[in-house]
């Protein structure tokens, strides 16, 4: 099996100790600050590539250094020079003729790093991969926007993966090392020869690919899941997807896991529409079938399996739904079906009158929701994801309540931690997660996801798990 080079970028301060650590995820180290080579060398296994204001100087002491096209060269002998541009192009030819101009200057390699401004234009680089088939040609797209053409750029003959020495992306957008080796299993780079993906606003935070990667690569299937942050649906689809590009460079999209905030919009993509999808106009799985993409959702399975698993039964209870999105109307009707009493809670009418109208449900606006009557509650916000913001109040939450949070993050959320105790059943955003993950790709493969390996992809062992959840 093929192997990507990996490149961790260092770009501020880091110990001794963290250095060392890189050694185990990347091959190259690129120094953009400025740091002795030697101390460098004696944490760092691989070659070091330097980008700074002092190329020449060094030169004398490290590997490889990266010059802009308009630095001058000489002294620099070309089996050491790495030759980049970062800029907009609105087309191939512009990218080729790009090239064209770095490579009249000899180096080792050349890196262009496309800024896109439309989501068409984050197709060129692969496009320029494929038409020139080098592989002394590194070209991608920059940004938050752009993570999902580097794996596939080195399939194309990149012959590296740029991303940061960092926990956290760049702000400039460029994604941390580690995220891009555990979420695209790197270095393998096993043979893909279709897209599964997910498609919202964000998607950064996002274990999702890493989940469906590891069980790609666990089954054997030629696939690879990757992560497209839409700021527009409606020009995603047109441009995008409905263009057949993907197709004609060798990566046929087959399915779309769809997240907030586009789970109503993209119900319109689809020919076809499960039942629970036209109930609640909301959407988490697109699926490319012969007649067209098909529309069905996860969320109904996700809450139901997750109360299942706990042994939670509804019928006969009074169940409150915060957050009346395409989730929590999908998660409602579900809810209603296995026999609960719902009662849709939302902070803006706007959207409770819309889930009002399509499941004919009650509604209470927030500000004056009170848990006490309910025995079930579902968080379908995104409240507690990014801060410890608790979605309602929970001063009259009953002893034996069961309290089912969409939002995860690392460590419990505060709604979670808040409300765990005795007599009490807590379910977090993971556990959702995890069942949701192994439905859809099912539903999207036709194929079981290996027990055990999401947690494991996470990094969660079945004790931890538990433990998380107790």
């Amino acid at each position: 099996m093929r192997t990507a080079t990996v490149v961790a970028t260092l770009d501020g301060p880091k110990s001794a100790g963290d250095v060392a650590v890189l050694s185990r995820i990347a091959n190259w180290l690129e120094v953009r600050i400025e740091r002795d080579a030697d101390w460098l060398r004696a944490h760092f296994d691989g070659p070091l590539l330097y980008r700074g204001r002092r190329p020449r100087e060094a030169a004398r002491s490290f590997n490889f250094v990266a010059l802009q096209e308009s630095d001058l060269a000489e002294g620099i002998p070309p089996e050491q020079r790495v030759i980049t541009w970062r800029g907009c192009a609105s087309s191939v030819r512009e990218l080729r003729d790009r090239l064209q101009t770095l490579t009249q200057r000899q180096a080792h390699l050349y890196v262009l790093e496309l800024t896109p401004r439309t989501v068409a234009e984050q197709l060129l680089p692969l496009e320029l991969l494929r038409e020139i088939k080098r592989d002394d040609v590194v070209a991608y797209c920059g940004g938050v926007k752009g993570v999902w053409t580097r794996p596939l750029a080195a399939r194309l003959g990149a012959p590296f993966i740029f991303g940061r020495a960092g926990d956290d992306y760049g702000d400039d957008g460029t994604p941390p090392v580690a995220r891009l080796a555990d979420d695209f299993c790197l270095p393998e780079l096993w043979p893909v020869r279709e897209l599964f993906a997910m498609a919202g606003d964000p998607v950064t935070h996002s274990l999702s690919p890493r989940i469906h990667n590891n069980g790609y690569r666990a089954v054997g299937r030629d696939t690879l899941y990757v992560p497209f942050q839409v700021g527009d649906f409606a020009e995603f689809w047109n441009d995008f997807v409905e263009t057949g590009r993907l197709d004609r460079l060798g990566f046929p999209l087959r399915g779309i896991s769809v997240v907030s905030p586009y789970k109503a919009v993209a119900v319109a993509a689809a020919v076809r529409r499960s039942e629970m999808v036209e109930r609640a106009r909301s959407t988490n799985l697109l699926r490319r079938d012969d007649d067209g993409w098909y529309a069905d959702t996860t969320d109904a399975d996700g809450v139901m399996l997750t109360l299942r698993d706990h042994s939670v039964t509804c019928r006969n209870r009074r169940a409150a739904v915060i957050g009346c999105g395409g989730s929590g109307r999908a998660m409602a009707a579900a809810l209603s079906d296995a026999g609960a009493d719902v009662t849709l809670v939302n902070r803006g009418f706007e959207r409770g009158s819309l889930a009002v109208h399509l499941l004919r449900m009650p509604f209470m606006p927030l500000s004056s929701f009170s848990a006490e009557p309910y025995s079930i509650f579902v968080n379908a916000t995104p409240v507690g994801r990014d801060s410890d913001d608790m979605p309602f109040a929970i001063d009259s939450l009953p002893r034996d309540a069961v309290i089912v949070d969409l939002t995860y993050r690392h460590g419990a959320t505060s709604l979670i931690r808040r409300t765990r105790g005795p007599g009490r059943i807590t379910i977090d955003g993971m556990e959702m997660l995890l069942a949701q993950a192994a439905r859809q790709f099912n539903l999207m493969t036709g194929e079981e996801l290996p027990e055990g390996l999401a947690r494991q992809a996470v990094g969660l062992s079945s004790e931890r798990f538990a433990a998380e959840q107790r």
